[in-house]
């Protein structure tokens, strides 16, 4: 159905986007940097989630909803920003920890994080929109099953970049948490990022 002449670039393509500065990987890093790497793979595992969530919108055609209503757009949209400002506040109102007994991921709350984050947000979907299709070539075969290998192919170089970048959340929580100080450092900073990604969310345009 698909050949290297298009999954070779658009894996080339998925990679490269994976890697640039974004919401998902800064959350990603966040949360791995505050409560470990365990807690960033987690989240990697819940936005993974929301992309073949996206995926399938594309196929099914929500995502063209998004990108024609602005008040579907406008409502998910306030689900997700609600839903980050109350991550920043949980964040800022967290308490240091010692080494001895640190804070773990418990009942999927991390895994749940991923998902809610990426599924609110509209954005993903109508990038998935714009984005899938360039690859894809009714010539062969089935439009829908291209799309779903294509987002499939994308949750692969997302799962490998945020892993990467879970890792190295991880260890520099391992460098940094030393104090209850630099925990409280850590835990504020994260509410500022979570209160920032709030932010841009909720000033995202459907164009």
């Amino acid at each position: 159905m698909l050949d290297t002449e298009v999954i070779f670039p658009f894996l080339v393509v998925s990679i490269a986007l994976c890697l640039a500065p974004g919401p998902d990987n800064l959350f990603v890093l966040a949360q791995s940097a505050t409560h470990g790497r365990a807690a960033g793979l987690r989240v990697t595992a819940g936005l993974c989630t929301g992309l073949l969530f996206h995926t399938l919108a594309v196929v099914f055609g929500l995502a063209a909803i998004f990108q024609a209503s602005a008040v579907a757009f406008t409502l998910v949209k306030i689900v997700g920003v609600g839903y980050l400002l109350f991550l920043a506040w949980k964040a800022f109102t967290a308490r240091a920890q010692k080494l001895e007994n640190p804070d773990r991921p418990s009942n999927g709350g991390f895994y749940r994080r991923g998902v809610i984050m990426n599924v609110t947000n509209p954005k993903v979907s109508i990038f998935f929109l714009a984005f899938l299709p360039q690859f894809v070539n009714a010539e062969r075969g089935a439009v829908s099953g291209q799309v779903v290998i294509l987002g499939l192919m994308f949750i692969g170089a997302t799962v490998m970049v945020f892993g990467g970048v879970a890792f190295m959340g991880g260890a520099l929580r391992d460098f940094l948490v030393r104090s209850p100080k630099t925990q409280s450092i850590m835990n504020k900073a994260s509410a500022v990022l979570l209160a920032l990604l709030a932010v841009r969310l909720a000033v995202a345009s459907i164009r």
